[in-house]
């Protein structure tokens, strides 16, 4: 029986075809990859995640699949990003954006006004639900005031590592009924709705830039944030990728500027002398 279990990682299905020895291969790859963790416990996920793929690409097998994900970028980029999750909602954790909205949105709009550029960052942006959240609040409850901010030096960078998440993101459609978390006074400025689907309009989709991007990768990026959104991506990784990651986060913020974190996610390690904690898992970086 414990031989079985070493072997055979998904009921019904045979070890010649996925082997705990695949799992743990493809489990390390993913690590070494993009941080991600997969514990054993995750087997049949990564069963139902890949299988599509290995039967698309021809492998038969998991083990020859996963040569071809080390021979080619490609099919390892189509593998990642099978196996991220991208499980998210308008207006998740209010309080964060309440917070941006009464506490940050005024010295993002003061800068504005001065000429200044402002940068936000949506990192981990999934299918697009907290980016267009971040930038209906700082457009904000008047039409008029929102459109000339969005013709100001205002840019949200939002990033993702899976193709598939952008490209729903960067459509910016979503069934309406998905948007009802969002405070009414936004959702009738900033969005169209037809045939049970809403749009976001043209002022929120012309200040934001979709990029493709591993966070435990280099980042092209030039200049420091005001604020950066990364909620709910930690979770998957171990502890000493995340303080290595909220370190490199802290160091991309100007200071007085704000990291929002999920609620599950602490700042630990080096990054705690940069950051300080002012509100439910929102911080700031020290210096201001």
């Amino acid at each position: 029986m414990a031989t079985s279990a070493m072997t055979d990682p998904v009921p019904g299905v045979s070890p010649e075809i996925y082997s705990t020895a695949d799992f743990t291969a493809v489990s390390r790859i993913v690590h070494e990859a993009v941080g991600i963790v997969l514990p054993h416990g995750k087997a049949m996920l990564v069963y139902s995640r890949l299988a599509p793929l290995v039967r698309a690409a021809g492998a038969v097998t998991f083990s020859r699949y996963i040569e071809m994900m080390r021979a080619n970028g490609e099919e390892m980029g189509r593998a990642v990003a099978a196996l991220t999750t991208n499980h998210t909602f308008f207006y998740l954790e209010a309080h964060h954006f309440e917070h941006l909205q009464g506490e940050v949105r005024p010295r993002l709009v003061e800068k504005l006004h001065q000429r200044d550029p402002v940068r936000l960052w949506s990192a981990g942006c999934s299918s697009g639900e907290e980016t267009w959240s971040i930038v209906m609040t700082l457009l904000g409850p008047d039409r008029a005031a929102g459109i000339d901010l969005a013709r100001r030096d205002l840019r949200v960078l939002a990033s993702d590592i899976a193709p598939h998440a952008l490209q729903k993101a960067a459509g910016a459609t979503y069934a309406a009924k998905d948007l009802k978390p969002v405070p009414q006074d936004l959702r009738r400025l900033w969005t169209a709705e037809q045939h049970g689907h809403v749009t976001l309009a043209e002022p929120p989709r012309s200040i934001v830039r979709f990029r493709a991007l591993n966070l435990l990768g280099e980042w092209p990026i030039r200049g420091r944030f005001d604020v950066i959104f990364c909620r709910n991506v930690m979770i998957y990784f171990d502890a000493a990728t995340n303080e290595r990651l909220v370190r490199r986060f802290a160091e991309a913020l100007l200071p007085g500027g704000h990291l929002y974190i999920g609620h599950s996610e602490r700042v630990t390690g080096s990054a705690a002398d940069l950051l300080e904690l002012v509100g439910p898992t929102i911080y700031r970086r020290r210096g201001a």
